[in-house]
């Protein structure tokens, strides 16, 4: 009886999509539904439950995956196949010729071309790029629990496992760093259409490994739902984690509830404990039964192969924290070949930006900030670019200046020797966000000792200790950084 009425759900919203989507073609289109961004996602999701109110969460994914081609068979194996193929015979045809649904084929459905182009990724909000296809897999597989009062089996495997598996032993022959990624960047971050990467990708790249994380995070959060509570509708869901609003009084700091700028360490809570080789070497069993090549596993060198993977992914995606690049936030150019830098270097210099003077607390507030200095330093101060190598937001994320390897402008006489990095804000009176300075204190700092860009025994100093003229990173913030690890006085 189960059984049968997840399939009569999923009918029904199979026919519902397919009315809804008919209505649309005849009516004059939503401004911005074919941009590739989270907010056209939520609103295309948002109007087919509008049009059918009675239309449970679960159908609506199931629909989502058969409109994209998810029907895998470790897909099926976890999930069932996601229609009564007796039932709906011809429907998905009918659909599929209909204007308006190419939107949610195009949206989930993930390809990378051969030029470069990703697709089946959007723009979030908070200027991070996820694949849609994990995501809602991972949500799908938390509702099925839920609804079934079980535990979200293969959450792992369907939203992450099998994307790193595959990765890592389809490059065994190049460095563990380039077995994962790469990031990109969009035409436009205002009316965003095309996705380009930044190399050649991998089978797991960084909007893969996104949207897996949200999908672990969000498909836990539903499975772990009280019996007695309802889950959310999917565009209430989406909304609630990538359309929040930060204020000064109530900033990241004091948001309790799961939200993408804290993905890289809920997922990593969500994971640890899992024993991720163990997951992965399963989830890697498992395809190569359902795909019957369980041969592969003869390979005796696929377990460090798989070790090695996950070093670099715990690494890249949970010690590191998520940097915005150059392109997302609109860099211009370095008006000069950059200089390189030597390797690892031994200094941090903690800077203050002074202005602008108050916390930016959204992606397009610290990117309008990131310019701005930009212009300043290249038009007023004649400098070749921005000056600092990375600069924190209060948003949840660092923001790219320079970067690791090339010297930047920051503190005058030592730009060689270390790092620059500011925090967005005057700190002369008050502190930053405590989450902005653990970003620095704790996340950039591993990142780069991990990453061999800092030496391990590297020193931390205010702006103001090299540089005579300045009271830089303000007296409260340069208080505080005296209290942390590595500082020298």
């Amino acid at each position: 009886m189960l059984i049968t009425r997840i399939y009569d759900m999923t009918y029904r919203a199979f026919s519902l999509v397919l009315a809804f989507l008919s209505f649309s073609t005849v009516c004059s289109r939503t401004a911005g539904v074919h941009l590739r961004n989270m907010e056209s996602f939520i609103q295309a999701v948002q109007q087919v439950e509008d049009f059918y109110p009675g239309l449970s969460p679960l159908a609506l994914v199931r629909a989502l995956r058969r409109t994209a081609g998810h029907d895998d068979p470790m897909t099926i194996h976890f999930l069932g196949a996601s229609y009564n193929l007796s039932e709906t015979e011809g429907l998905e045809g009918r659909i599929l010729n209909t204007t308006s649904f190419s939107f949610f084929d195009k949206a989930i459905h993930h390809i990378v071309t051969d030029h470069g182009e990703e697709r089946g990724v959007v723009l979030a909000p908070d200027g991070t790029t996820v694949a849609l296809a994990p995501l809602l897999l991972g949500i799908e597989s938390g509702l099925k629990a839920k609804m079934e009062g079980t535990e979200a089996l293969g959450i792992f495997a369907l939203t992450l496992g099998r994307t790193l598996g595959l990765s890592f032993l389809s490059l065994q022959d190049i460095p563990p760093s380039l077995r994962l990624g790469p990031n990109g960047c969009w035409d436009s971050v205002e009316q965003p259409k095309v996705f380009k990467l930044s190399r050649p990708a991998t089978l797991a790249t960084d909007a893969l490994i996104n949207g897996g994380m949200d999908g672990v995070i969000l498909g836990m959060h539903l499975s772990n739902l009280p019996a007695s509570e309802e889950p959310p509708a999917l565009s209430e869901l989406l909304t609630g984690y990538y359309n929040f609003t930060l204020t000064e009084k109530q900033g990241i700091d004091a948001v309790t509830a799961h939200i993408s700028p804290r993905r890289r360490e809920l997922s990593r809570s969500l994971l640890e404990p899992l024993d991720l080789h163990t997951s992965v070497m399963t989830t890697l069993a498992l395809v190569w039964k359902l795909e019957n090549t369980e041969w592969i596993a003869q390979d005796t060198g696929l377990e460090k192969v798989v070790q090695d993977g996950l070093q670099t992914f715990t690494h890249k995606y949970f010690d590191c924290p998520q940097i915005i690049p150059r392109c997302q936030w609109g860099a211009k150019a370095h008006k000069n070949i950059p200089i390189p830098l030597s390797l690892p270097l031994g200094f941090l210099y903690i800077h203050h930006t002074y202005q602008p003077s108050s916390p930016c607390l959204s992606f397009p507030s610290c990117s309008r900030n990131m310019r701005s200095m930009q212009r300043f330093h290249q038009e007023d101060r004649g400098w070749n670019d921005i000056g600092y190598s990375f600069v924190v937001g209060s948003d949840g994320y660092i923001y790219e200046g320079k970067g690791w390897s090339h010297v930047g402008t920051h503190t005058r006489g030592h730009n060689a020797v270390g790092y620059g990095v500011s925090i967005i804000g005057n700190y002369t009176a008050a502190l930053p966000s405590r989450y902005a300075m653990d970003l620095l204190r704790h996340r950039l700092v591993r990142c780069a000792v991990n990453g061999g860009a800092l030496t391990a025994n590297f020193t931390i100093q205010g702006h103001r200790q090299v540089v005579n003229y300045t009271s830089c990173p303000g007296d409260a913030l340069f208080s505080e950084i005296r209290s942390w690890e590595h500082f020298r006085e």
